[in-house]
């Protein structure tokens, strides 16, 4: 059986290790989770030259945001690179903060067409990189235009004569 002292002692230490983790909650900055969900489409062009990614609405009509991975590299050769599409995700995905989006769509788009199918070495770097933004991640699509017919290649018909 504890005293009237002992039990004071005991309550007010509790008070205060709940007054301590009251603060530590205020002293975090708190994203606003009030008010009706945003959301977005990221498309990401990725080629083996460069990475390009641009935010738009859910309409695709009016642009939020786009950075492309030569605007954060100094070199050519490394404008297609994982960092500087990393780089220019966190970029867009900055602006898309500030103006309230809550989560996004992907749409990843290689070269298609006669060039290549695949996309680049940038484009899964990018989707990581809006992933771990804090955004609500919906669908994650391939729109790769691919030819029905398969289009001419370019080089004449005798191909290209090194």
């Amino acid at each position: 059986m504890l005293s009237e002292t002992e039990f004071e002692i005991e309550e007010s230490s509790t008070e205060e290790q709940k007054s301590e983790a009251t603060d530590q909650t205020k002293s975090r900055p708190e994203t606003k989770t009030e008010g009706p969900e945003k959301w977005g489409i990221a498309h990401i062009f990725s080629s083996f030259n460069n990475t390009i990614i641009h935010m738009t609405d859910l309409t695709g009509g009016e642009t939020v945001s786009i950075s492309s991975g030569g605007v954060h590299v100094n070199a050519d050769r490394y404008e297609s690179s994982p960092f500087a599409a990393m780089k220019a995700a966190n970029a867009v995905v900055e602006v898309a903060h500030v103006k309230g989006f809550t989560g996004f769509h992907i749409r990843v788009r290689a070269v298609g067409g006669v060039g290549s199918r695949v996309p680049g070495p940038g484009a899964q770097a990018a989707i990581r990189a809006l992933a771990r933004g804090g955004f609500k991640i919906g669908r994650i699509d391939d729109v790769t235009p691919i030819p029905h017919d398969t289009t001419r290649k370019k080089g004449g018909k005798r191909g290209r004569r090194v």
